[in-house]
């Protein structure tokens, strides 16, 4: 469990950074646009990943139980 949890980590760490290494400016007005939206907008969204990764790892378990 712990070593899933690590790669998942892993995996999100380098999904994460490769934005701004790969275009930094773009990256900052992305964030900047971000940054101006309002607290349900950006609520939202958390939900939705939320929601999509819970979807996903549902998703694993089905698939690996098979």
């Amino acid at each position: 469990m712990s070593s899933s949890l690590l790669l998942a980590f892993g995996l999100f760490c380098v999904f994460e950074g490769l934005f701004p290494f790969l275009a930094p400016g773009r990256w900052r007005e992305t964030f900047l646009q971000l940054a101006r939206l309002s607290d349900g907008q950006i609520r939202f969204f958390g939900l939705t990943a939320i929601l999509f990764g819970i979807l996903l790892l549902a998703f694993r378990l089905v698939v690996s139980d098979s």
